[in-house]
């Protein structure tokens, strides 16, 4: 495991992409997050038939080009590359939270995590029309439930 990279405060002048590592760091992060994505058993059945190397490069070009990369998205707008696909408010989430592990995985650094995060969740209405679906936990507990019963 590689140490945690510092926060922004730390390295001011530097973009996200280049705390990340440049080219070389966001592609492994890219790679990485991409062959666990398509080998999810929640959520890799979208891509059964999507050329995978070209899923990657549209993957790397948006997150560059979103974290202060040399990078342009070539890819069709979001909404029309998704439309066709009965994504759900829980689909969309597993795709954050892999994201969100390979981050991790690849000690990036904190600030660098929840931007990029907060940033693809404030995507959620051009990628899926399934508002409302996301699964989230009570804030508190109901009392009146029994042992094993749902709150």
């Amino acid at each position: 495991m590689q140490q945690r990279r510092p926060l922004e405060e730390d390295r001011p002048n530097e973009s996200a992409f280049e705390r990340l590592g440049g080219e070389a760091g966001l592609r492994a992060i890219i790679d990485t997050f991409v062959d666990r994505v398509v080998s999810d058993v929640m959520i890799g059945f979208f891509f059964r038939s999507v050329d995978l190397e070209r899923l990657k490069q549209f993957e790397y070009e948006f997150a560059a080009a979103h974290l202060g990369g040399p990078s342009n998205y070539s890819g069709r707008p979001l909404a029309r590359a998704h439309a066709h696909h009965p994504i759900l408010g829980g689909h969309f989430n597993r795709r954050l939270r892999i994201l969100e592990k390979t981050l991790l995985d690849f000690s990036a650094p904190e600030d660098v995590i929840r931007e990029w995060i907060e940033h693809n969740d404030r995507l959620r209405r051009v990628i899926t029309r399934d508002l409302g679906t996301e699964c989230t936990l009570p804030t508190t507990p109901s009392s009146s439930a029994a042992p094993g019963e749902p709150r």
